[in-house]
């Protein structure tokens, strides 16, 4: 084990925005031990905060699915790949073709494009910074479009993904990462959390083998495979489960801690 990559959300982190105790230990013991961390994750940069409080994290983290890889020491991409607007477009006139109900989003390098209606609770403190409107008002030719969101309140993550991914798969990668909201979140084809995480092992001298990654839904499951060590979370999406081949127990047992521990002493797992 030379390095860890772990998601974040439902598999380290909980709805209370904490990490425990014992996944934080863990995570400490890795670093003591000479093991490399990495955290990969859907989340933007601006809602990295958890890692740099909680875990005193201050290096890499892949964002936005692949997207982007961000420096948390110096808060700056070290590399990012964006859709053309075009894409996005058109992907949205499909999407609403299929679905009218649907709701986008567009997050870039530097802000989050929201039309009316895409937050349920648009008071919500994390997104208070930004105003809803028409992303044809105020998404520039020139923006970094690095994930392209789209919600519906009917169905389910799942229900929505199989209607539409295949409509769009030649503008867009589609995931999903929300356990209960249907809500897709897209890329430029061929970006993954697999992809980006692969690069960066290669940068460090590192092969797949030596890699332990843990994740808990869709948008895990090309970095479970990807690893040589993929553990998927007991509690996390049954694709993912699939794909992983191996689990970790269950989040509200701290699965990843368990599973650290024991590599860090030796122990088969």
């Amino acid at each position: 084990m030379r390095l860890v990559a772990s998601d974040i959300d439902g598999t380290i982190l909980g709805h209370d925005g904490k990490i425990s105790e014992r996944t934080i230990k863990a995570f400490r013991d890795c670093r003591e031990a000479g093991v490399e961390l990495v955290f990969v994750t859907g989340r933007p940069p601006r809602w990295l905060y958890p890692l740099q409080e909680q875990l005193g994290h201050s290096g890499i983290v892949i964002c936005s699915n692949g997207a982007v890889v961000w420096d948390l020491a110096t808060e700056k991409p070290i590399s990012s790949t964006a859709l053309d607007i075009e894409s996005v477009y058109e992907a949205r006139r499909i999407i609403k073709g299929i679905r009218p109900d649907a709701l986008f989003a567009a997050e870039t390098l530097t802000s989050f494009h929201l039309e009316p209606g895409f937050i349920e609770n648009e008071t919500s403190e994390l997104l208070a910074e930004f105003t809803p409107a028409p992303l044809d008002r105020t998404l520039k030719a020139d923006d970094a479009v690095v994930k392209f969101l789209a919600v519906t309140r009917k169905g389910t993550p799942d229900e929505f993904l199989a209607e539409v991914g295949p409509a769009v798969s030649h503008l867009v990668a589609t995931t999903h990462s929300a356990p209960r909201t249907a809500m897709l979140e897209m890329s430029v084809p061929g970006i993954n959390k697999a992809v980006t995480l692969a690069k960066y092992a290669e940068s460090l001298g590192i092969q797949a083998a030596d890699v332990v990654a843990f994740g808990d839904m869709p948008n895990d499951i090309e970095m479970l495979r990807w690893a040589g060590h993929g553990y998927a979370m007991a509690s996390g999406h049954p694709e993912a489960i699939l794909a992983a081949g191996r689990q970790a127990p269950h989040f509200d047992d701290d699965g990843v801690a368990q599973i650290l521990e024991a590599k860090l002493t030796g122990q088969r797992v």
